[in-house]
């Protein structure tokens, strides 16, 4: 089982009790799933201190969707924007071509309807 990870956001707080709060965008290469994977850890460091951990996973669009607008939310918006090269120039790009044929003319290799 493979996952390719990329960090969106990380909130940590300390030092007596430490709280950390990550998002990451999670690609499973098993199952080709594409997903938000949150988790918190919360460390207390005293005497007889604790340690929670908990991990939760969620679709895109609803990370999208929740409360706020974190540096997770800008990074990620980031990231979908430099995929489909919304930069405006995507003559490059091989999506740039499919969007270009599915919306004018067929084109020398394709059967005309």
């Amino acid at each position: 089982m493979a996952f390719l990870k990329r960090e969106l956001h990380r909130q940590v707080s300390g030092p007596e009790i430490t709280h950390e709060d990550r998002c990451s965008l999670v690609f499973d290469t098993d199952s080709k799933s594409l997903y938000v994977l949150r988790e918190v850890a919360h460390l207390e460091t005293g005497l007889g201190g604790s340690v929670e951990y908990q991990t939760a996973t969620m679709d895109i669009a609803d990370y999208l969707t929740q409360g706020g607008q974190t540096a997770g939310h800008r990074e990620l918006w980031r990231l979908l924007r430099a995929l489909f090269n919304e930069d405006g120039d995507n003559s490059d790009s091989e999506c740039g071509i499919l969007l270009r044929r599915t919306s004018s003319q067929p084109s020398a290799d394709e059967p005309r309807t």
